[in-house]
């Protein structure tokens, strides 16, 4: 990856992040902690990984779906829709409501929100690239780490391995937190990597914020055959915001005015300092 390439990445990932409090500002509602954890993973899937506009394009799932402000954001930031229209986050009357509606907003592949089942519906599109002979199809999606206390999260896992779905690819972000608190407190599930390698996964582990790491990580799926992979990306909950960053209490609050201004002010001062190296 050249500097410029990292740059330009870096920018994108702090244009999610910003994209990320307006949302949830406007909405006084909304999930920013988990969504800026994963900004960065939004930013390189948008910006880089995916393929998105030809007619064999790949698939992203949003498994935990309550990050729909990280994924609104960085779908408009890459021209789906405006950013302007952000800000109408969960609005009575906005097609961008608390969770993603393939129905309503442009580029979303799949309505999801209860935990679970998105990587479900993420492991059959994969299935079915396979049955239609669509090798080139490749299907991702991101789950949380309080997310895969579910059941039905490692029954897809299972699939995925016993059709050896190489075309799939899991996404975990493991930021440690979800809303009762710490997740080796509520449910612990790990060694997380031991055990999706049991299921049939290949596994690498990253730092999530890393995008040298992210690209090796995709890199890496990309070489694999007969097996799934699973991207294991270690990340601080609320990145970018230094009053949200590793709070449990900023799994679901929206900021207020006062945070609001705060938080746009050091993304903006982050951005500026991009902009300086260019």
């Amino acid at each position: 990856m050249t500097k410029q390439e990292k740059l330009a990445l870096q920018k994108a990932a702090c244009k999610v992040r910003m994209g990320v409090i307006e949302s949830t500002h406007g909405a006084k509602a909304g999930h920013p902690g988990g969504s800026l954890s994963a900004a960065d993973m939004f930013a390189y899937l948008y910006n880089k990984e995916l393929r998105v506009d030809p007619a064999d394009r790949d698939r992203f799932v949003l498994s935990k779906g309550h990050t729909a402000p990280g994924l609104y954001s960085a779908l408009a930031y890459r021209g789906f829709f405006p950013v302007e229209d952000l800000p109408t986050l969960r609005h009575i009357d906005s097609y961008l409501q608390g969770h993603p509606n393939m129905n309503t907003v442009p580029g979303v592949d799949m309505s999801t929100g209860s935990l679970g089942q998105g990587v479900s519906c993420a492991a059959g599109m994969a299935k079915a690239a396979k049955y239609l002979n669509k090798d080139n199809v490749r299907v991702y999606t991101l789950l949380g780490d309080g997310e895969i206390a579910e059941g039905e999260v490692w029954e897809a896992f299972l699939f995925a391995a016993h059709y050896k779905l190489d075309n799939f690819c899991v996404i975990i972000d493991l930021n440690g937190l979800q809303i009762d608190g710490a997740t080796k407190d509520v449910m612990n599930t790990d060694p997380v990597n031991s055990k999706l390698r049991d299921f049939g996964f290949r596994v690498v582990s990253i730092d999530g914020h890393d995008f040298a790491q992210i690209e090796d990580a995709f890199q890496y799926f990309h070489a694999q055959t007969g097996a799934p992979t699973a991207i294991l990306m270690h990340t601080t909950k609320g990145k970018g915001v230094s009053y949200m960053e590793n709070s449990v209490g900023w799994h679901g609050k929206a900021p207020n005015d006062e945070e609001y201004k705060i938080a746009m002010d050091e993304l903006q001062a982050h951005m500026a300092e991009l902009e300086a190296q260019e």
